[in-house]
């Protein structure tokens, strides 16, 4: 029979006779290169079986009409839910036709003939009688024969001498007694044949004599005892287990084909389980497998080989199948009530044992029993637990109760299993089985006791000794009441507080703070005894807890600053070492009046204030005071000194600012010697005017000339415009001192001006002279001339100008000098008049008082005078 193999697990093709007898090898499949741990083996076809080793066998004849017949083998691994399928076509063998002999064929040619016999049989444990001839071999050119045998097979190292010879004359082969197949299923023999000179004309024969088998080998379980578990109440078809037999006879015969069957189960009752007849495997068959019933159950198996028929060589075995525990019967109690008493105050003490039935398996988890209490039990005080060893529950106090608030209590306990219940087949889910427990509590005289047992006092950082911070009282239980109660705190604590001994007021002894020692984690735990009449005593704990205060004044941290001429606002950070809430945010305040005319404050976030000027302020080195109030209301005073210098860089400035120190103006050195200056070139200009206008009368019409050298605006080289107006009067001769003077009405006056338009002072009255009064000695105006010598200049010039200074120093808003002090090289901003025209077209009665409110104006020498 040929056997191809197209492709594992799909096709297998296999040549076949048209006539096939039953039990005869069809051909044989590799079932391990499909399914390596298949269980189950069957074929779709009942004229075909199949063996564990992939043996293909008839189960009876049959004969092909068709050219290919096609039926499906089954592999099942049950453990592990695989199936495979294998399809087999069987096609029928095509009959060879006879070559035909052609003429030039039929001349012969002769060979030499060799001795070549067909292979021997011997039966296995075959009766005699011996010696049995088995064969005979025989060559045309020989007449004596020599024969060497030699065995093959498992005993192939045991000497079979003796076994087997060979008549010397007639070449016959004889067995001299049985043989056993499973020891030497087959022998070669290599035989000689040699002339009676010893020649040997032929090749020495390899004679093979296969011993074949005989059913003597029954077949046998690889265990004397199978043993098998399976959980009750499990489904029919559940595989339990398999049982294995083997037989010691020629492999893929009829003789080691076994079938399987139960003989007999224990106990006696409805078959509960199936053994397949080729596979062996056991499965359930009852589908209601209970452990209480029947915790197992004991299988008398039974395995036959020649494919189990009744002729066939059979062995038992035993199987024991043990069912296993399921959760499927719920605990319940022995008792649905119970009582039990228990003294008040006590703990840790077991009041009550109760028990349950459970008839799951004793020991597993189906039947510990896990217990709980449902109500009655709000503040914890009981407590039940399972003991391992009985199964019963365990009722115990773990706090302990009071008689003065509740002489009994009912708890309600119920009770489960550790595995979850499992529903058996046909049964109705039952609900928790429960008990209930009376507990009565008996009263005892008992101590003091402290309401709360922990007590908290907040005390604030650094308070006096002796503060008052709360008061910690006991009472009687059995009077409610704190009457002869004293207190009083064991030694060996924290030395914060104390108590009074009647009244239980807490004070403290210490002034608290977090900054010292064990007062760092800021809390302590402080144990309070509570002695009544009797000597009984109780405790209690009380918490002090110090809260931090505002002990600590903010400060700023840099207080020395540069400030360029581009005036970038200076970032001020403050710090407090105090904690929330007494800490940021900060507010800042400037406390000096004069100085926070001159500088703003601005607040940017939490960490962060911006100081800058509100205007032009002039250079010079500033102390402000600044006051930084934190969170908590605490103000802390601070002097932060800015050096507003005129420069692009801090590193530029040398410091030789002008200094503002207390609010008060402080003349430097180099601004007397502006000032100095600036006195003279006034001078020199009002003594250049006075030649440019001449020795002539003055009159009331100022002229063109006359205009152009005086209203000139300062900030521009060209001349100012010119101005022709009735009231103005012409000054025909330059004066002797740089000045102009004009003259209104009956009196000649001489005026500075604020570099902002504002008149500093009239000189007009008042007890001041005028030009003209020094030059008339009455105050009567002289009309002649404009000339004045240099005393007269010098006698008016130097009081004013001692006035002034005499001014900027006693003015405490500083306006003077914002006004007269100035930078010698600082021109300020340009004239809001864009030309001295608005001069023109006065009335006569004004005279020159239209000069107070116009703000073209001249810097000369660091000083302001109006056109």
């Amino acid at each position: 029979v040929l056997s191809l193999c197209c492709e594992a697990c799909k096709k297998v093709i296999f040549h076949v006779p048209s006539e096939l007898e039953a039990d005869m090898l069809v051909g044989r499949v590799d079932l391990k290169e499909c399914l390596q741990s298949a269980e189950f083996i069957s074929s779709s076809d009942g004229n075909f079986k199949v063996l564990e080793d992939g043996s293909v066998y008839t189960t009876s004849a049959l004969s092909f009409s068709a050219e290919k017949k096609t039926f499906t083998i089954l592999l099942k691994d049950i453990q592990e839910q695989v199936q495979k399928k294998i399809h087999v076509d069987l096609v029928k063998e095509e009959k060879k036709t006879p070559k035909t002999r052609h003429a030039r064929d039929t001349v012969l040619k002769r060979t030499k003939r060799r001795w070549g016999p067909i292979p021997s049989v011997m039966i296995e444990n075959s009766l005699g009688p011996f010696p049995l001839q088995i064969q005979q071999v025989q060559s045309d050119t020989a007449q004596n024969y020599t024969i060497y045998y030699s065995a093959s097979g498992p005993g192939i190292d045991q000497d079979p001498k003796g076994l087997f010879y060979i008549e010397r004359e007639t070449g016959n082969i004889f067995a001299t007694r049985a043989v056993d197949r499973e020891q030497y299923p087959s022998f070669q023999i290599i035989c000689f044949a040699t002339t009676p000179d010893g020649y040997s004309p032929e090749v020495p024969l390899v004679h093979t004599i296969r011993i074949e088998d005989d059913n003597d080998n029954a077949p046998y379980f690889t265990q004397d005892l199978f043993e098998f578990c399976v959980p009750e109440n499990s489904r029919p078809g559940v595989v339990v287990g398999k049982v294995i037999a083997e037989d010691r006879d020629e492999p893929y015969t009829l003789h080691t084909t076994l079938k399987y069957r139960i003989v007999a189960q224990n106990p006696p009752i409805t078959p509960a389980f199936s053994l397949h007849g080729d596979t062996g495997v056991i499965s359930v068959l009852l589908p209601q497998l209970d452990r209480e019933l029947v915790p197992s159950y004991t299988l008398l198996v039974e395995v036959r080989d020649m494919a189990g028929q009744p002729f066939g060589l059979c062995t038992t075995g035993t199987v024991v199948i043990k069912i296993e525990d399921t959760n499927d019967n719920a605990p319940s109690f022995k008792q649905l009530q119970y009582e039990t008493r228990v003294e008040e105050n006590r703990v840790s003490v077991e009041i009550l044992r109760v028990s349950v039935v459970d008839l799951d398996e004793p020991g597993s988890p189906g039947s510990g029993a896990v217990y709980e209490i449902i109500r009655g039990n709000d503040d914890q005080a009981f407590e039940i637990t399972t003991d391992k060893n009985t199964n019963e529950g365990i009722l115990c106090v773990v706090k302990g109760l009071d008689y003065e608030t509740a002489k009994q209590r009912i708890l309600v306990i119920g009770v489960n299993n550790e595995a979850p219940y499992v529903l058996a087949p046909h049964s109705q889910q039952l609900s928790q089985s429960t008990c209930s427990v009376t507990v009565h509590v008996l009263d005892v005289d008992e101590g003091p006791v402290f309401k709360p047992c922990l007590l908290r006092l907040d005390v604030k950082e650094c308070e006096d000794i002796g503060t008052a911070i709360g008061r910690y009282v006991a009472e009687d239980p059995e009077t409610g009441n704190s009457e002869g109660i004293r207190y009083r705190i064991p030694p060996g604590q924290c030395n914060w507080i104390n108590i009074d001994d009647k009244s239980g007021e807490v004070r403290t002894v210490r002034v608290l703070d977090r900054d010292i020692g064990e007062m760092r984690r800021g809390q302590c735990n402080v144990t309070v005894l509570a002695i009544d009449r009797n000597g009984k005593t109780g405790t209690g704990t009380i918490q002090v807890c110090i809260i931090p205060g505002n002990k600590n004044f903010p400060r700023i941290t840099q207080r020395d600053y540069i400030m360029c001429r581009d005036r970038e606002p200076i970032c001020l950070m403050a710090e407090d070492v105090d904690e929330a809430p007494y800490s940021a945010p900060f507010a800042y305040r400037i406390t000096d009046r004069n100085l926070a005319s001159m500088w703003k404050l601005t607040p940017q976030d939490d960490d962060c204030w911006y100081l800058s000027p509100k205007s032009d302020i002039p250079y010079g080195i500033y102390e402000i005071p600044i006051s930084v109030t934190d969170n908590g209301g605490k103000i802390g005073e601070n002097i932060v000194r800015v050096n507003l210098c005129d420069c692009l860089t801090p590193t530029e400035c040398d410091g030789r600012s002008r200094q503002l120190t207390g609010g008060n103006v402080t003349l430097g050195l180099w601004a007397i010697l502006a000032m100095i200056l600036g006195s003279l070139l006034l001078l020199l200009i009002l003594i250049t005017i006075c030649g440019c206008c001449g020795a002539g009368v003055m009159h009331r019409q100022v002229t063109d000339d006359c205009a152009n050298h005086n209203l000139i605006i300062s900030n521009t080289e060209a001349p100012g415009e010119e101005v022709m107006d009735h009231n103005i009067i012409p000054l025909q001769n330059t004066c002797d001192q740089g000045g102009y003077g004009v003259k209104t009405g009956e009196q000649q006056t001489f005026e500075m001006v604020k570099g902002r338009g504002h008149t500093l002072e009239s000189v007009k009255g008042g007890g001041h002279q005028t030009l003209g009064s020094l030059k008339e000695g009455g105050g009567q105006p002289m009309m002649d001339t404009c000339r004045y010598s240099y005393s007269e200049w010098h006698n008016f010039t130097h009081p004013r100008l001692g006035e002034k200074v005499h001014l900027c120093r006693q003015d405490e808003e500083q306006k003077h000098s914002e006004d007269y002090l100035l930078s010698y090289n600082y021109e300020g901003k340009g004239s809001l008049a864009g030309s001295v025209g608005c001069c023109s077209d006065q009335h006569e009665e004004e005279a020159l008082d239209f000069l107070d409110q116009n703000e073209a104006n001249r810097i000369v020498g660091g000083y302001q005078i109006p056109c």
